[in-house]
């Protein structure tokens, strides 16, 4: 971990303490994979990194051990959560167990102005491209692409928009744990790759859950998330096609009892 990122004052939020703010660096570059995975994390190489004293970059590193995106590993330190498909299966099915229970909820609690909050954050995120050229001009078919931070956000604020009426602080926490640790994986592949049918599966889920259809919202939800993991599995190099990696997936997820 060579690169260097200095802290700068200028980018705290208002009322951000040193430690959140090393701590939302230093999960970013994680999520993003700017520090790689099964990466070793040293306590003084971090300091350097992110231009901070030892007192935050340990408190932020015990804030992300409980993320579940670092481990902490007796005589060893701190390493970066490694990617590998058990890993992969496990998350994506909770992920689906959370969303579900949190959709159903919303959709049962939420009002006008929850209907309001998806069809704007759909919006937004419609109007904005998945990737981001690094070397070249958008379009030019020779430019190096990467995610770009401004679809991530709202990417986020959409998935958050529909499970934000579910009446729980707890299982929004959860659902957000469970959206970075996916985003992982879902960051190991191009950034191109679905970018037209994404949308259209987003639309589907937008229009399902406003009208209130629950099952239909659930499935969508569902599917759309495991084929967010399919793009996991291609990237680990995994011998089953992506089509048998999701079948395996749905036949392993049982449904959350639906509360009536």
């Amino acid at each position: 971990m060579t690169n260097k990122r200095k802290f700068d004052p200028a980018t705290r939020r208002a009322g951000e303490t040193l430690a959140s703010s090393t701590y939302a660096s230093l999960r970013r570059d994680i999520i993003d994979g700017a520090i790689p995975a099964g990466s070793q994390l040293r306590v003084r190489h971090l300091g350097e990194r992110y231009g901070v004293g030892f007192s935050p970059i340990r408190e932020a590193l015990n804030r992300l051990a409980r993320d579940g995106l670092v481990r902490q590993v007796d005589l060893r330190g701190f390493t970066v959560t490694p990617l590998n498909r058990a890993e992969l299966e496990e998350i994506t099915r909770t992920r689906c167990w959370l969303n579900e229970l949190a959709l159903r909820k919303s959709i049962e609690r939420g009002d006008a102005a929850w209907e309001e909050g998806i069809v704007i954050a759909f919006h937004r995120l419609s109007r904005i491209s998945v990737s981001a050229p690094v070397n070249g001009s958008e379009g030019d078919s020779n430019a190096i692409s990467r995610f770009n931070p401004e679809n991530d956000t709202a990417h986020r604020a959409f998935h958050a928009s529909l499970i934000s009426a579910c009446g729980s602080s707890w299982l929004l926490g959860f659902c957000e744990q469970m959206f970075d640790q996916s985003d992982r994986y879902r960051r190991l592949a191009k950034p191109s790759v679905r970018q037209g049918r994404q949308h259209d599966e987003h639309r589907l889920i937008m229009e399902a859950t406003i009208a209130r259809d629950v099952d239909k919202a659930v499935d969508l939800m569902n599917r759309h998330l495991l084929r967010t993991a399919e793009l996991g599995y291609m990237a680990l190099g995994e011998a089953m096609s992506p089509a048998q990696a999701v079948a395996a997936a749905m036949s392993s997820l049982e449904a959350v009892p639906a509360e009536r």
